[in-house]
């Protein structure tokens, strides 16, 4: 591990509304905290938010900002990640922030039935191969169901043509009432604001090569069975900036393209 790396570890641990939990004591002993983010760790009875796959916290830190009468977590695997929108958030002394470091499997160890009001799903990788792991998934609706509160709402901002196509057919095929969507974010004038205003690092690398974001808004019943699509969907055609190379044929010159799509043959989104 880096130098870098361990120096942010190190920063995190003297901020007071990071939290990080060994799985071995989570088994054995619960989180102390669950059914109790309000109370103990923002004083008060605001409506709780988790941005899932926080990154660096670039959304939950603007939203906060923003809505302060609402409280946000950020939520990410990689805690060096998160060390750019906790210190930010320690800068401001915003009260109302906190992270978590964890898998989103577990969220519900984390969350009390009923203790989340919205959730936030932020740039994810868009798993074309594997259903199960894409985060509006039914799987994963499932366990947001666990922690959020009867009327919660999803939310889902994405550069992925295809994730976007996937969970609206989702929506609509299990009837989820739709409180907003767009397939071009950037050029709907009713949703402007806090929408357009929070852009993450990689969000604004991709609207500089000319890509849309995406947008859906959706309400998660507590109840009722929920069926995944059967329907053919085209795989997108560039690379996460997360996950190495990146490839967007529809902007490249014929001159460069073959070049480009043969440096990432093979490799899996």
């Amino acid at each position: 591990m880096g130098k870098n790396k361990l120096r942010k570890f190190a920063d995190m641990k003297q901020i007071g509304f990071v939290y990080e939990y060994p799985f071995a004591r989570l088994e054995a002993e619960g989180f102390p905290l669950r059914g109790k983010w309000g109370d103990e760790v923002f004083g008060n009875s605001n409506p709780i938010t988790l941005e899932l796959g926080c990154g660096k916290g670039e959304y939950t830190v603007g939203l906060a900002r923003r809505f302060p009468e609402r409280n946000f977590i950020g939520i990410d695997i990689k805690g060096a990640r998160m060390w750019s929108g906790a210190t930010q958030a320690q800068r401001e002394g915003l009260a109302n922030v906190a992270f978590l470091r964890t898998s989103i499997e577990l969220l519900d160890s984390f969350f009390a039935s009923g203790e989340v009001a919205e959730i936030w799903i932020t740039f994810p990788d868009p798993q074309m191969k594997k259903v199960r792991k894409r985060l509006t998934s039914t799987r994963f609706m499932e366990l947001y169901r666990k922690v959020l509160r009867p009327g919660g709402i999803i939310n889902l901002k994405t550069d992925s043509p295809f994730l976007y196509t996937y969970t609206r057919e989702m929506v609509a095929l299990n009837t989820l009432p739709l409180l907003s969507g767009s397939a071009d974010l950037y050029a709907e004038a009713g949703l402007q604001g806090p929408l357009t205003e929070i852009r993450t690092h990689y969000e604004r690398q991709w609207l500089d090569r000319g890509l849309t974001i995406k947008y859906l808004s959706f309400v998660l019943p507590a109840e009722g069975n929920l069926a995944e699509p059967e329907i053919e969907i085209e795989h997108d055609t560039y690379r996460s900036y997360s996950r190495g190379y990146i490839e967007c044929p529809q902007l490249l010159t014929e001159t460069h393209k073959n070049d480009e799509t043969r440096t990432i043959s093979g490799a899996d989104n």
